[in-house]
């Protein structure tokens, strides 16, 4: 639970500024999954793994697929716990107790059972899968906010299921009426 004073951050995009600081950010657009007094966590929609594909991946796993794949792409969620695997995913899809809603029609789950259902003839209507995920301590994600290494911006159901994720990170700004000029580092420093 948030205190009275902290802005819930779950469901809401995190735009990568040129403040960041840290390579492994540089222009994420994160979704925010889950934020309380004492963690945040999220997932980097804009960063595949690369060479690993959705039904290479499921392979790899031995989850029987009924239904051929496209080549999707899967995504580098962040640092921590890279051999974690999580599954954005539209809300016509549940498993019970393992689902989190995040926001809007966006749904969670960590477990065996989404991935099976993705390689179903019944996959839910959107869902995107990444390994890892980019997790913060007590009052860091709300420090970082603060000194200006990421924008806060409300969710896009389109822009998190898209699949073209390099462009990802301008339509996240374009969203918000934002050019990368508007974001240079420095300016106004004397």
């Amino acid at each position: 639970m948030l205190d009275d004073n902290s802005i819930d951050l779950t469901g809401k995009f995190l735009i990568a500024t040129p403040e960041i600081g840290d390579d492994r950010f540089k222009r994420s657009v994160i979704l925010v999954c889950a934020h309380a007094e004492d963690f945040a966590m999220g997932l980097i929609l804009n960063k595949p793994v690369e060479g690993l594909t959705l039904p290479t991946l499921l392979d790899q796993l031995e989850i029987p697929m009924t239904v051929s794949l496209p080549d999707y792409q899967v995504l580098d969620g962040g640092p921590v716990g890279k051999d974690r695997g999580f599954v954005l995913h539209s809300a016509d899809f549940s498993c019970d107790s393992a689902t989190m809603q995040v926001g809007g029609n966006i749904c969670l789950t960590a477990t065996r059972d989404a991935l099976h259902a993705i390689a179903s003839e019944k996959p839910p209507e959107n869902a995107i899968l990444a390994l890892g995920y980019s997790g913060w301590g007590p009052g860091q994600i709300e420090q970082e906010i603060a000194e200006n290494a990421w924008l806060v911006a409300n969710i896009d159901q389109d822009l998190v299921f898209a699949r073209s994720h390099e462009s990802k990170w301008q339509q996240a700004l374009d969203i918000m009426g934002i050019t990368p000029l508007h974001l240079q580092s420095g300016i106004g420093h004397a």
